[in-house]
């Protein structure tokens, strides 16, 4: 019999953070048009072309997690600048979820 409740609260768990990720993507999509955008257009990479947001070229250089990304945009490399002390944590997590969600199709 206990089961029951805790099956109900399972299931209003999951359905009430769907919301709440939706937001988190629409935050992440905003502080990427705010801050990536100008060098990753559609997903593209205008400094080093082959280093776009794409699922592939992502998977192939190992940026196929959200904390792959997060370090990345944290700590810069090569033509990119680091994020670290620009953006929060929390931001740089957004728009790194936002990355995976939208370019990795």
């Amino acid at each position: 019999m206990k089961k029951k409740p805790i099956l109900i609260y399972l299931f209003f768990l999951f359905f009430l953070k769907i919301p709440v990720y939706a937001k988190n993507l629409e935050i992440g999509e905003t502080l990427f048009n705010q801050n990536c955008q100008v060098c990753h257009m559609n997903g593209q990479n205008i400094i080093i072309p082959e280093k776009n947001l794409k699922k592939r070229t992502l998977e192939a250089n190992g940026m196929d997690t959200v904390e792959a990304i997060i370090y990345q945009v944290t700590n810069g490399k090569n033509g990119m600048p680091a994020f670290g002390g620009r953006l929060t944590e929390k931001e740089i997590e957004k728009i790194s979820s936002y990355i995976l969600s939208e370019f990795s199709k």
